[in-house]
């Protein structure tokens, strides 16, 4: 790395990494479909940076789940570390990586199953997400300092109960919350600037970075239904009913993607990826590509 470069790095380092991970999932060849190379998986990225000692990870451990791991003990086993000897900062670099308008209008058509584009997207779409997680941690490791991405290591698990449904021991979307990228919504999803549709990632690191600001009032800032009541749109996209005004029933979901998974649907769902996720009541919905106010309508959602 050349002497400005460092030292652009070491002045701004928030700024150098938001270039690095921008340039790399617009440029990258991993951003595409493998049935069409010609279709971008994901647009331009949001990236926004969480305080690693926020009191939020002390409250998700009730939210979510004992379970659900700080950003200390993620890191601290990540690398092999007793917590006590880790750096006195650290810091979570968080992004959105927003679904591109050609697959959501294909999936706003649907009304049972995911369009082909859109289960594409969450199965071949996460598959990149990883590569951007290890990309994002070779980066800050050759910058010299230590990273670690929750979502790929041995420790991390999703489980499911009666309770509460699916959780895991690291949330993207909770993440994203510390993040300041937005809040969420009454179906379970998460509402940024660029809408709902989208997926979310996260690297733990101790490069020193000030931590983005949170500009909502409550968790639920961003949700027509909970502002006003206004919107009861994803309660009218849900086949499987798992919407209502008490919010998103997790098992009622899970069971509907299991049950879609075994239909016998037409040609273009026979591969194995056809169903892996619903996303229906992601678009087709006022917050599909942005944050709706009071006054908006679904607009090109339509």
């Amino acid at each position: 790395m050349s002497h400005n470069k460092m030292a652009s790095f070491q002045t701004e380092p928030a700024k150098d990494i938001e270039e690095k991970i921008k340039a790399f999932v617009t440029s990258s060849p991993l951003n595409r479909m493998p049935s069409s190379r010609e279709y971008i998986i994901f647009d331009e990225p949001l990236i926004r940076f969480a305080d690693g000692d926020d009191t939020l990870y002390n409250d998700y451990k009730t939210i979510i789940s004992p379970s659900h791991l700080t950003p200390r003990e993620a890191f601290a086993q990540g690398l092999g570390k007793n917590i006590n000897d880790l750096p006195v900062q650290l810091a979570i670099i968080s992004w959105v990586l927003p679904i591109t308008e050609k697959t959501r209008r294909s999936n706003r058509r649907e009304k049972e199953v995911p369009s082909r584009l859109w289960s594409h997207t969450r199965w071949y779409g996460e598959q990149f997400n990883n590569i951007l997680r290890r990309h994002v941690e070779q980066i800050i490791n050759e910058m010299g300092y230590l990273a670690v991405a929750p979502i790929l290591q041995p420790y991390f698990r999703e489980m499911a109960n009666r309770e509460v449904g699916l959780f895991s021991t690291w949330s993207e979307r909770h993440t994203a919350y510390v993040a300041g990228h937005g809040t969420f919504s009454l179906s379970d999803g998460f509402i940024t600037e660029h809408g709902i549709a989208h997926r979310c990632g996260s690297v733990i690191t101790d490069l020193p970075i000030i931590p983005s600001k949170r500009n909502v009032n409550n968790h639920y800032s961003n949700c027509l239904f909970y502002v006003d009541g206004s919107c009861k749109a994803c309660i009218k996209r849900c086949p499987a009913g798992a919407i209502t005004e008490k919010g998103h029933d997790k098992i009622k979901c899970m069971n509907w993607l299991r049950y879609i998974g075994y239909l016998p649907l037409s040609v273009e769902y026979k591969d194995k990826t056809s169903v892996a996720g619903c996303g229906l009541c992601q678009v087709k919905v006022p917050c599909e590509y942005r944050i709706p106010s009071k006054i908006e309508k679904l607009g090109r959602g339509n």
